[in-house]
């Protein structure tokens, strides 16, 4: 009986952007690409200090970072918000390169406690 009800739940669950997983991996592809692409364009007119391998690098991590998760609306709630980041700005560029140098500069402890750090 259990089972019967939780068929009825799932069959009842609409999907967000893509009806498969074909179509999700196509539109993940896409936003890889189109991300790809623009990493010249962010180098130039945001004049940050990485270059473009550091840029494709850091990008190709954050997408392997969910390269496990298999729920297609999940996928697409991912693919959605990526698109709401494509328009960013220098500021938004920098951040997204510190949170990995604050991250590896401050794992022990003593450098927590000293930084006045929770």
């Amino acid at each position: 009986m259990a089972s019967e009800t939780s068929k009825k739940i799932y069959r009842s669950v609409r999907p967000i952007l893509s009806l498969d997983h074909y179509e999700a991996r196509r539109r993940v592809i896409g936003l890889y690409k189109a991300w790809y692409r623009q990493i010249p364009y962010i180098v130039k007119y945001y004049d940050i200090e990485f270059n473009e391998k550091q840029c494709k690098d850091k990008l190709r991590e954050e997408f392997t970072k969910y390269d496990k998760i298999s729920d297609i609306r999940v996928i697409d709630m991912l693919v959605i918000k990526e698109m709401a980041e494509f328009w960013i700005t220098k500021r938004g560029v920098c951040l997204f390169f510190e949170n990995d140098k604050h991250q590896k500069k401050h794992d022990s402890f003593l450098a927590k406690f000293i930084n006045n750090e929770d």
